[in-house]
């Protein structure tokens, strides 16, 4: 990996976390009035989200974009949407600007909802005039498989090379999934890997050495940073 790699173990991951979002929010939106950043899903993210929702009461949110780099193909009211999630914990209770929040369409086909994210993507970087869409903050997790967002091990969002937002087909879930892929993932500014106690030291130390059967180990954002950040 190339990419300069920033570790920090902490008994205390949601505040911690929390206080780094934060941190990073002021930052983008000093230097550039407003905060890009993409929310992961899953558990390790809930308590983060909790937390930021009660210390970030004087963020101006109407100078945030907040993306999701993955989605479950349900409806935003099923109990497995991560976007059910990330309102329950950060969107509701902080009182975010609808406006603020661009959601991934679960509920409609996987194809046209792919697409319908990246053209979304697409038109804010063209009116800024940038080739790209680019994250001040990308959230990732780590899968006990070594899948980041949604691209799981032998599955064909891995090899995309043009597209930013996929449908990908997981066989082993039997389910369609709506992902970020790694040019958009490796054009952030700065990554941030949310990790769990239990999850185990040998995968982790795999990704780092870059292990190519492992999609976690293939982010690398060539002008951007990565921090992991790990619960003990």
């Amino acid at each position: 990996m190339s990419a300069d790699r920033q570790v920090i173990r902490t008994a205390k991951l949601a505040a911690d976390a929390a206080d780094f979002i934060l941190e990073h929010a002021h930052k983008a939106i000093d230097k550039r009035n407003e905060f890009r950043i993409a929310l992961s899903g899953g558990n390790t993210p809930r308590p983060v989200y909790a937390r930021l929702a009660v210390i970030a009461n004087g963020l101006p949110w109407e100078s945030l974009h907040i993306a999701f780099g993955d989605e479950r193909c349900v409806p935003p009211d099923n109990q497995a949407s991560n976007f059910r999630m990330v309102r329950e914990t950060l969107l509701a209770p902080a009182a975010v600007p609808e406006k603020s929040v661009m959601r991934m369409r679960g509920e409609i086909d996987p194809q046209i909802a792919a697409q319908e994210y990246q053209d979304d993507l697409d038109l804010m970087a063209a009116q800024r005039g940038e080739p790209i869409y680019r994250h001040d903050l990308i959230l990732l997790g780590l899968g006990d498989d070594g899948h980041t967002a949604s691209l799981f091990p032998e599955t064909a969002a891995l090899d995309e090379r043009l597209r930013r937002v996929v449908a990908n087909f997981v066989p082993k879930l039997n389910a369609w999934r709506l992902t970020f892929t790694f040019p958009l993932i490796n054009h952030a500014r700065h990554i941030l890997f949310l990790v769990g106690a239990a999850k185990n030291p040998a995968l982790i130390e795999r990704v780092w050495k870059g292990d190519p059967q492992l999609p976690a180990a293939r982010v690398d954002p060539l002008a951007g940073n990565v921090t992991w950040m790990i619960a003990e």
